[in-house]
């Protein structure tokens, strides 16, 4: 087990990680996701040894481990800029921590081929680096972080440079071959996304702090507040203000909706509403109740548009299926289901959240 007390790591007046507290057992995923600046590399860099944290401790299966030389832990990181021997083969940069390790020869030759193919890199193991695209080389680090057989696996916005097929395939590759080692694996990324299909834990980070730790669906479908909230969203999570009274809710400007399930028992008082951009509906859906707001910009990806709409002094995105050719200032009625809100109370902390059907 991986045990952060309390660490925090400040450079002159400035604070990269503020007093973080994490349990990671063996044998499982745990995904860092924030934003960028938010503290992912910096922890993974104290998880790893490459720094040293300011206050608190860090103990791995009971151990203190600051301090340690990085040479002395059984740690594998990669980071999203890979890092590779440029005068060896792939064969050779997959193979050399196995070697390092005094492992014997039949066994090197079998794991080297094993990570190849699953990276992709057979028909490459007889070339250097350079002679590699900038994928094939990190696919590179990436196979010999996995063959290394470390007991704690770094991996730093690894699938960041890859092309869009290979990544979604490694992105179900991955979590197999995390079930499968026993390792602790640590997975930083900013995509909400790929934190949901790589499953495991996760802890969502801002500016330094974790804000929640625990199962990836359960964070998901209930953020321990609005800032959790926000980092598991994208596109960004929508948000007003509102007044609760008796069994309404009231917006600016005094449009009154149903307080749905979800704030059913809550005092009356003001609370912000969280809602995912899918959640916001452009067509008719049962229990859904229609407003108009007034389009400021569409995006069309194809298969999905991103439509921006402005209602009740806020700017709220709404996720919907197919190409929606919507103008600016057009007038457009969306639909706003309550039983799918989250209510905040005034100092961020969760007051309400849908049921988890709902939610996702």
């Amino acid at each position: 087990m991986l045990e952060l007390s309390n660490v925090s790591k400040r450079v002159g007046a400035v604070v990269h990680i503020d007093d973080v507290s994490l349990r990671l057992e063996k044998g499982t995923l745990n995904v860092l996701l924030g934003p960028t600046l938010s503290g992912k590399t910096t922890l993974m860099r104290l998880m790893a040894g490459l720094d040293k944290p300011t206050s608190g401790e860090i103990r791995m299966d009971g151990t203190s481990i600051v301090g340690v030389p990085v040479a002395k832990r059984n740690v594998a990181m990669v980071y999203q800029q890979f890092i590779n021997y440029p005068a060896m083969t792939v064969y050779e940069n997959i193979a050399s921590p196995m070697r390092v390790a005094g492992v014997d020869g039949a066994t090197i030759d079998r794991r080297v081929k094993s990570a190849a193919e699953l990276m992709r890199l057979t028909p490459y193991l007889g070339r250097t680096p350079l002679n590699l695209s900038g994928g094939q080389q990190q696919r590179t680090a990436l196979a010999r972080a996995i063959v290394k057989d470390a007991g704690l696996v770094l991996l730093d916005e690894p699938l960041a440079n890859l092309d869009y097929k290979l990544r979604e395939e490694l992105r179900m590759e991955l979590p197999k071959i995390f079930a499968a080692s026993g390792a602790i694996f640590v997975y930083a990324t900013t995509e909400p996304s790929e934190a949901l299909l790589l499953g495991g834990n996760t802890a969502t980070l801002a500016e330094g702090r974790v804000t929640q730790f625990g199962r990836t669906i359960d964070v998901y479908n209930r953020p321990a507040d609005l800032e959790a909230a926000q980092t598991f969203s994208d596109p960004p999570l929508n948000v007003a203000r509102v007044e609760k009274r008796d069994e309404t809710l009231r917006f600016a400007g005094g449009f009154e909706i149903g307080a749905g399930r979800a704030a059913a028992g809550l005092r009356d008082a003001v609370y912000t509403i969280g809602f995912r951009p899918h959640h916001l509906f452009l067509d008719a859906v049962p229990g859904a109740v229609p407003v108009t707001a007034t389009v400021a910009v569409t995006e069309i990806t194809g298969s999905e548009s991103f439509v921006h709409v402005d209602f009740a002094g806020q700017r709220w995105v709404a996720l919907v299926h197919g190409i929606r050719a919507l103008d600016v200032d057009q007038q457009v009625t969306v639909w706003l289901d309550p039983d799918r809100f989250f209510l905040f109370a005034g100092d961020g902390s969760i007051a309400a959240a849908p049921a988890a059907a709902l939610a996702a």
